[in-house]
This record gives C-alpha cells, sequence and structure tokens, in this order.
C-alpha cells in the first residue's frame, strides 16, 4: 500500500509550520543586524581589533584571526585555533559587527576551558555527518523494501542531526553570555552600547532555537508517516 505521497500529505503542514519559524528568525535577525550594523561604537574599535584585545585579555596567544568573504559568515576552528571574522565583522565597528566578532571569542573562551557541551558537540561531529547523509536514503530504501528495520535506522540516524542541534543550543547561548561579559569588562562598548549587543546575539541565539523546532517537527512528520508500517499495514 506504499509509497506514500511523500510531498503531498497530511503532514506536511508540519514542515511548513518549521519553514515558516526559520523564516521569521531569519528575518528577525537579519533586521537587528541591519539595525545594529548601523550603529557605530563609541571606541571606534573593529570587530577585529576588539577580538585581538580579548585573546590578548586572556593570554590565548595561539589563537589567530582572518578574514573571510561574506556576512555573518563568522566562526571559530578549534582545530587550527583560528577565528574566521566575515569581512563586516573584521572591518567595521558597528555594535552587530563587534557582537558577532566577540560571540566568536566566547566559542574561543569555552575552548580553552573544556566547556562540557562544546567537546560533545565536538564529539559528535563525526556521527552527524554519517547520520545526514545516510539517514533518507536507508528511510527510502526502507519504505520502497517494505523493511521496517531499514526504516528505523533511519529514523535513528535522521535523529542524530536533532540531538546535535539540542546541543548545540546552550554552546550558542553561553558562547554569547562570554561575549558580553568580554565587552563589559574590555570596556570595549560603553554600558549604554550593552543592550543592543545583547539584543543583536539574543535575535542570533533564536536563530538555532527555530532550526532546531523545524528539525524536530520534520522529524515528527518523519515517524508519523514511516514510524510503525507494520501495525498499520
Amino acid at each position: 500500500m506504499y509509497p506514500y505521497g511523500f510531498y503531498f500529505d497530511r503532514t506536511y503542514f508540519l514542515v511548513l509550520i518549521g519553514l515558516v519559524i526559520s523564516m521569521l528568525a531569519q528575518a528577525n535577525i537579519t533586521s537587528k543586524f541591519n539595525k545594529y550594523s548601523k550603529i557605530r561604537s563609541k571606541r571606534g574599535m573593529t570587530g577585529a581589533e576588539a577580538a585581538q584585545m580579548v585573546l590578548d585579555y586572556n593570554n590565548y596567544r595561539d589563537i589567530s584571526i582572518k578574514r573571510i568573504p561574506g556576512s555573518l559568515s563568522d566562526y571559530f576552528n578549534p582545530m587550527n585555533k583560528e577565528v574566521a571574522l566575515s569581512d563586516t565583522s573584521f572591518h567595521d565597528s558597528s555594535i552587530a559587527s563587534l557582537a558577532v566578532a566577540l560571540h566568536e571569542i566566547g566559542h574561543v573562551i569555552q575552548f580553552k576551558e573544556g566547556y562540557i557541551p562544546l567537546k560533545v558537540k565536538s564529539y559528535m561531529v563525526p556521527a552527524v555527518n554519517f547520520g545526514s547523509r545516510l539517514s533518507f536514503p536507508i528511510l527510502l530504501a526502507g519504505v520502497f523494501l517494505s523493511q521496517q528495520k531499514l526504516i528505523t535506522i533511519g529514523l535513528a540516524l535522521f535523529s542524530l542531526t536533532l540531538l546535535f542541534q539540542i546541543i548545540t543550543l546552550p554552546v550558542e547561548f553561553d558562547a554569547s553570555r562570554r561575549a558580553i561579559v568580554a565587552l563589559e569588562r574590555t570596556r570595549i562598548l560603553d554600558e549604554s552600547e550593552i543592550p543592543g549587543a545583547k539584543d543583536m546575539l539574543r535575535s542570533a541565539a533564536l536563530t538555532y532555537v527555530a532550526a532546531t523546532l523545524a528539525t524536530a517537527l520534520q522529524l515528527l512528520r518523519l515517524f508519523l508517516l514511516f514510524g510503525d508500517r507494520n501495525r498499520r499495514d
């Protein structure tokens, strides 16, 4: 009696809800970034200068900073101990750029202090990459071959993505918290500028929440469609 209509079924509204949530979160961070990128910090430090200042403040001499193309594409790579700042974060002195740059330094501090959720996230990367590549092929093979074990394996592999995103949440929120602490301690931002940085980072964190909710809804849909076919057949 299978396959079910994979795109035209009553559970597809779950995917649409996830899409709307993600779009709203993305629109929100874009709006906040555009708002605070127009407000120059009083000290006039660029994101690269601020990031280097906090690294020096913490005596992290083995961490390097590089510029990469784009906007909001910043990241910290613990493998080569390198902070990558996008063009806007690297050269700009706005509240938005400083908040984004210091968020990445927040990840550096997590790494240096052995923050457990960050370690768990790093350990999960190979398994999540494996699961993301094979979950849908295995799931579809199970559907067309009417093999519930394959379906269960596919769902379990897809569940790793959700678990990874859940673990990512405390990592991102904590990095933002550390960024604000660093901005305050080093006086990179004036006291009156801190609320703007908090607002910017809060909106950025919500994009991770939205992505997690979207994945959870997608997983729920897959369970509703394929979770226990033997019982329904």
